[in-house]
């Protein structure tokens, strides 16, 4: 059980954290009131079909608001699969942006052709678009869908009606259909990302901790609490759906994971792996009213524990990606508000849910040991994977911002373990605990040379990504492999030690001819975010596959990859194993 001044930790983290973090603060967020207009009024898209493999966009564009030309994006399919499809532009206006910097924008209308590589006849035509407001506000992209057929002109709003597109490798991860098909199977897609999610390692600590407070006790008292705990995730997976949504509207390419990207934000997360450690260890014995920040909800009330219990599963869940979850988040963030909300909503209790059903299981109650020193002896060792846990984020903050910023977050770390302890004595020693608290946490905001990130596209067999780097191999005809990873990903980084990263799968793609490209997210970087959103996906771990040139469409494979997975995919795009 989380203990108070523990729970106060939790509090201050949540309350500091953004202080930390650099370049993914809220400042100048404006937020949508009544004043400006719903998207679909302030941007009104026309479609026609010109010829048999070209259409016209055409959007009446309200005074004050403009769009972005270069968040157009189209995805258009027919039975026979994805149709390449390329954007002729209408002239623009050059606008220094707020928030993508020198841009070309359109008022009033813009104009758009659609050309195709191929005639097609009925086709499910998605189009995003994103704009902004004068006064300042900025919508998230916004996603219209229609079916089209260039046989006969006739266009109309999507309902689902196409149901002959191909399925690629991976579909089972895909969120289809029509709005209501779409959003139900995006709910059921999260909420089973959500249950998943429970047996990353990254979360496992923080659900040991809980698990062991069933041993004892009143069963009501277990209700309750899991109840607490449920309310805790929900509400934080809230939280951070409305960080997200919020900054992608300011546009920033960013996905599930994106705090994770800031060096500040690591080193805090550090932090309190550490804290929970040296608690679970009996190193610091926690008391009373430290600082008496946020008393009122940190009291001994053990509801508010298991609250902010299930508040620590979110924040350290944030490494991770489930199965199922990518896709599912991938809609929600194209969706209004309401819908990607309802989305987070059913992730957060999809991962809630065995907490809650074992709170209710009188079958676990009777399986779990008696009580006794055993617990105790849990308890100590549980604290080693939040030490190990937080010598990784030091190492992902190192790489990130190099070895200097690390060194010094590690000087706080020490500070914050001497203030922790020093915290249960008298005045004297309170008042040096607090400097010592005060010295970490300016140890943790300072910052060295950056670390060299490139460094993991140097591993044998691979090479940097890049769009033109791409598209360059595209164009020579060589099958490409792309995997977008970061350092902070625990989720990437499991699949590059089991599988991709061996030799037999090395000797693999060089037997085939595939190029191995590394799109390295670690720190924020606005094309890798645009190339992840383009594939329907808010986060990573992102695999790729491209076909040599007439071999067929690109396809993703699965967040968590076996050997036979990448062995097919590779089978899929040189069929006879041998190099091109």
């Amino acid at each position: 059980m989380i203990q108070p001044l523990l729970r106060r930790f939790v509090l201050a983290f949540l309350l500091l954290a953004p202080l930390f973090t650099q370049g993914q603060g809220l400042s100048g967020l404006v937020s949508e009131s009544a004043d400006f207009l719903p998207v679909d009024e302030a941007y009104r898209l026309e479609i026609e079909v010109v010829g048999p493999r070209e259409l016209r966009l055409y959007w009446q564009i309200e005074d004050a608001y403009y769009l972005y030309q270069h968040r157009f994006k189209v995805k258009l399919e027919d039975a026979k699969g994805l149709v390449a499809t390329t954007l002729e532009y209408s002239p623009a206006l050059d606008k220094t942006d707020e928030f993508f910097g020198d841009v070309r924008v359109y008022y009033t209308y813009a104009d758009l052709r659609l050309l195709t590589d191929r005639v097609f006849g009925e086709a499910r035509l998605a189009v995003t678009s994103q704009g902004c407001a004068d006064a300042g506000l900025c919508y998230p992209p916004h996603t219209e869908y229609f079916v089209v057929d260039a046989s006969t002109g006739e266009i109309r709003p999507d309902t689902g009606d196409i149901t002959g597109a191909a399925a690629s490798s991976g579909a089972a991860d895909r969120v289809p259909g029509g709005e209501g098909t779409a959003l139900w199977l995006a709910l059921l897609f999260a909420f089973l990302g959500g249950i998943i999610l429970n047996a990353m390692p990254c979360v496992f600590p923080i659900l040991s901790l809980k698990v062991l407070s069933f041993a004892t006790g009143d069963p009501s008292a277990h209700h309750r609490h899991a109840w607490w705990y449920v309310l805790g995730v929900v509400v934080s997976f809230v939280a951070v759906a409305t960080a997200l949504i919020t900054l992608q509207g300011m546009g920033s390419a960013i996905g599930w994971g994106f705090q994770l990207q800031s060096p500040g934000f690591v080193i805090a997360l550090a932090y309190l792996f550490t804290a929970m450690g040296l608690s679970l260890s009996g190193m610091v014995q926690f008391g009373g009213g430290m600082m008496n920040m946020g008393g009122s909800l940190a009291g001994q009330g053990g509801n508010k524990g298991s609250f902010f219990t299930g508040v620590l599963a979110v924040v350290v869940a944030s490494p991770c990606t489930a199965p199922f979850m990518g896709s599912a988040l991938g809609f929600a963030l194209t969706q209004s508000m309401p819908i990607a909300l309802s989305v987070f909503v059913a992730l957060g209790l999809g991962m809630a849910s065995p907490m809650l059903l074992l709170s209710y299981s009188s079958l676990a109650r009777r399986v779990l040991p008696r009580p006794g020193p055993w617990m105790e002896t849990l308890k100590e060792l549980l604290a080693f994977p939040l030490y190990a846990t937080a010598v990784w984020l030091l190492w992902v903050a190192g790489k990130q911002a190099g070895v200097d910023t690390m060194a010094t977050a590690l000087a706080g770390l020490v500070m914050l373990a001497l203030g922790l302890w020093l915290y249960r004595g008298g005045i004297a020693r309170r008042t040096t605990a607090l400097l010592c608290l005060a010295l970490a946490v300016f140890l943790a905001t300072l910052r060295g040379p950056a670390g060299n990130l490139d460094a993991g596209a140097s591993r044998e067999g691979t090479v940097p990504w890049s769009t033109s780097s791409l598209e360059g191999l595209r164009a020579e005809g060589v099958p490409v492999f792309v995997d977008v990873t970061a350092d902070w990903c625990i989720t990437c980084l499991a699949n590059e030690q089991a599988v991709l990263f061996t030799k037999e799968m090395t000797a693999a793609f060089a037997d085939r001819g595939v190029i191995y490209m590394i799109a390295d997210w670690t720190q924020y970087d606005p094309v890798i975010g645009e190339f992840v959103s383009s594939h329907g996906r808010s986060g990573i771990p992102l695999y790729v596959m491209y076909p040599p040139n007439g071999g067929g469409e690109p396809f993703l494979l699965p967040q968590l990859l076996t050997r036979s997975i990448v062995l097919d995919a590779l089978d899929r795009v040189t069929p006879d194993g041998q190099s091109l």
